[in-house]
């Protein structure tokens, strides 16, 4: 296969989102869309990708280099169609040979396998081939006109005529063209139509006229589906999410009610891993192998080592490292902390900037203290430490291997190893009083009820 050449197109401005960030950066399953279509297109080890976007797009250009930091931008300042958007990628292409894919920076489920059968279909007869699909409704769609494997033209709906807009082949936007055919024809593109727009589907007829073959190649309709709205958005993550559970479940994991598990792009699951209902995955999460992930659970950027056990109702937020066969209970939350080997914290905690060793036991309502309004402090407790209920840790703090915090304490300074420390008043028990208390109080009751009377 020849050298290649994506240009990505990434300039719409989205109106119907009615939102103040670009189209193409809303999110389907915690990445943006433009991120999942570069992200496939980088499977395919291009030569060259050129983002196409608007004007005032910084964070479309921010985007695109965190997927492809090499990539090269083009500005297109006029929006006069499609053929126009690709055209501003010349200067950035000149002097490239081979063969150049235009993407859609708002269709997230291409895969890079579609892409790189379409660009294998250029050939010495084929210097063009379009992507199509077969259309449940093709209303709207741009129609295939065919002679057997040939694609002769493409008409757009309201271009097409009666018996045209029967068809149900309908244009995915997708081409592969060979880099010198495209800027000599792309020139002769006319913006004589309907829309008053410069379209690209018209390469095809012009690469007709120049005397080369149009390929087809196909997919499915939901593969090459675009996002005009929030509606439609909803529809793609749907798909999507579908997609990554079966992915999960091919892969060796056990989800008991699929459709209550809602994954992020990146989300990597082990073998005989065990998801309960209503877990949400964030981005940058990683579950090692015969981890059970109890109901209810909202993890994000964290890695959750073998043999661990998460949940109910466990909230694990970005830098959590879940060491192997640890525990991390009902109504606990944590957040940038290593929780080591067999350590467990079973209820109603919060575990955040801290390091808790191998084997230790954090008790029920136990907080590490790790905020003093102006700076975040670290927490750490050594291997084999119980702490004890309603525990406070006052960071900067530690507490030493083997040592006991007796419940309710407040700890604000460091705990020797294999100590025990207490801190908490002494208790006073006085014999009687609640009796005697409740005579007085009963007797100026019925003092003011007799007043009254």
């Amino acid at each position: 296969m020849a050298e290649l050449a994506l240009v990505v197109l990434a300039a719409g401005m989205g109106t119907r989102m009615k939102s103040a960030i670009p189209k193409v950066l809303h999110k389907i399953a915690g990445r943006s869309m433009l991120s999942h279509v570069l992200h496939a297109g980088k499977e395919l080890g291009a030569a060259k990708v050129v983002v196409i976007h608007g004007p005032d797009m910084p964070g479309v250009l921010q985007e695109a280099r965190g997927v492809i930091p090499n990539c090269q931008f083009s500005e297109q300042r006029e929006r006069l169609g499609t053929g126009h958007a690709v055209s501003m990628a010349k200067e950035a292409l000149a002097g490239f040979k081979g063969t150049v894919l235009t993407l859609w920076g708002d269709a997230p489920l291409v895969k890079a396998d579609t892409l790189r059968a379409l660009a294998a279909k250029i050939d010495a007869k084929h210097r063009m081939a379009v992507l199509a699909f077969e259309a449940e409704n093709p209303f709207g769609y741009g129609r295939m006109i065919t002679k057997g494997k040939a694609v002769l033209d493409i008409r757009e709906q309201l271009d097409a005529s009666p018996a045209e807009r029967k068809i149900r082949l309908c244009n995915s936007g997708y081409i592969a063209i060979d880099n010198e055919l495209l800027w000599q024809i792309i020139p002769k593109l006319s913006n004589k139509n309907a829309k008053g727009e410069f379209y690209l589907t018209d390469l095809v007829k012009l690469a007709n006229k120049a005397k080369t073959k149009v390929a087809l190649a196909t997919c499915d309709e939901m593969e090459v589906a675009g996002v005009n709205d929030r509606a439609q958005l909803s529809v793609l993550e749907r798909e999507y999410q579908r997609e990554a559970r079966r992915a999960a479940m091919a892969g060796g994991a056990t989800l008991i009610d699929p459709d209550t598990v809602y994954f992020s792009a990146d989300t990597k699951l082990g073998k005989d891993v065990v998801v309960e209902p209503n877990v949400f995955f964030g981005p940058g999460v990683v579950v090692g192998d015969d981890v059970e992930i109890l109901a209810n659970s909202h993890i994000e950027g964290t890695v959750i080592s073998s043999g661990a056990r998460i949940g109910p109702f466990a909230r694990l937020r970005p830098g959590a490292e879940i060491g192997e066969n640890a525990h991390i209970g009902n109504f606990v939350e944590v957040k940038k902390a290593v929780i080591g080997k067999g350590a467990k914290a079973n209820h109603l905690t919060y575990i955040g900037d801290a390091v808790v060793g191998a084997g230790s036991n954090i008790g029920a309502g136990t907080i590490t203290c790790n905020y003093d309004g102006y700076e975040k402090h670290l927490t750490e407790i050594g291997e084999n430490v119980f702490v004890g209920s309603n525990t406070s840790l006052v960071a900067p703090v530690k507490v030493g291997a083997g040592s006991n915090i007796a419940a309710s304490s407040v700890i604000t300074r460091e705990i020797p190893p294999d100590s025990l420390a207490v801190s908490r008043p002494e208790l006073i028990i006085k014999e009687g009083w609640a009796k005697r208390y409740r005579s007085v109080k009963k007797a100026l009751k019925d003092a003011k009820a007799k007043g009254k009377g």
